[in-house]
């Protein structure tokens, strides 16, 4: 009775042991199966908002950050530009299809755009010539189909600066003059040029700074694929230009942010 009452004993414990052993198997495995679900789930979120942030940019919002000053005073060093990209309609990437936009360009509008001299980079400037308008300068003052334009977000330097000598770039305008002006006797200059007819599909970017501003007035006309957006507040500013130590922080500009474009 004593022998059978040990074997029983250790049959009993050797079930035991063997129950913790396969205890110990399966919770492992149970945690190895949530250890995949949970990173399955993270790496599902990681895509799902990578996605999201590249249809947002690509096709919803972009910004901006100014980096000359041939916008100023509207548009200052160091500001921080948000982007309207589905108001204008936005290029398919690779093409110059749009998407279908619910607004359109108007004179006026500070725009990014991709310029047509040079690939790859982006510019902001005022849209000031549309389809069909005549457009003239004439001693630092705009004309639009013979009619003045009032101007205050225009800005001009020294007054003493003269108008500079005959730019090579600007003979693109030869090609649109209006009818009766010899191209061969055209010599346009920054602050005295045209008239010229902007033709269909095409449209005249002027900076507000107008004496250092690179702008259509030397490289030319933008398609319309090439609009990229409309500008429409300052979510940050600082004095980028500022030698203080930490200037993103200790320059800020906080009566610029949020603050509309104009």
């Amino acid at each position: 009775m004593t022998v059978a009452k040990g074997m029983r004993d250790r049959s009993g414990i050797n079930r035991r042991g063997r129950a913790r052993r396969s205890g110990q198997k399966s919770g492992s495995g149970g945690n190895r199966s949530r250890l995949r679900s949970e990173l399955w789930e993270w790496g599902k979120t990681i895509v799902m908002t990578v996605f999201f942030l590249i249809v947002i940019r690509t096709f919803l919002v972009q910004t901006f950050v100014i980096t000359s000053g041939s916008m100023e005073e509207t548009l200052l060093v160091g500001d921080f530009l948000m982007v309207n990209r589905t108001g204008l309609g936005t290029r398919l990437p690779g093409t110059r299809w749009l998407t279908p936009g619910y607004s359109r360009p108007h004179r006026g509008d500070v725009l990014v755009f991709d310029p047509s001299h040079e690939e790859g980079i982006k510019l902001v400037k005022r849209l000031i010539g549309m389809p069909g308008d005549t457009l003239q300068m004439r001693e630092k003052n705009l004309f639009i189909d013979g009619e003045r334009q009032d101007e205050p977000y225009a800005r001009w330097g020294d007054p003493t600066n003269d108008d500079p000598e005959r730019a090579p770039w600007m003979s693109w305008q030869r090609e649109h003059l209006v009818s009766g002006i010899d191209p061969e006797e055209y010599h346009p200059t920054r602050d005295n040029w045209g008239p010229l007819v902007i033709p269909e599909g095409r449209y005249f970017m002027l900076g507000d700074n107008r004496d250092f501003s690179l702008d259509s007035r030397y490289w030319g006309l933008i398609e319309r694929w090439r609009i990229e957006g409309k500008a429409m507040f300052f979510y940050f500013s600082y004095d980028r230009d500022s030698r203080t130590p930490f200037a993103f922080l200790r320059e800020v500009r906080w009566d610029r942010i949020m603050d509309r474009v104009r």
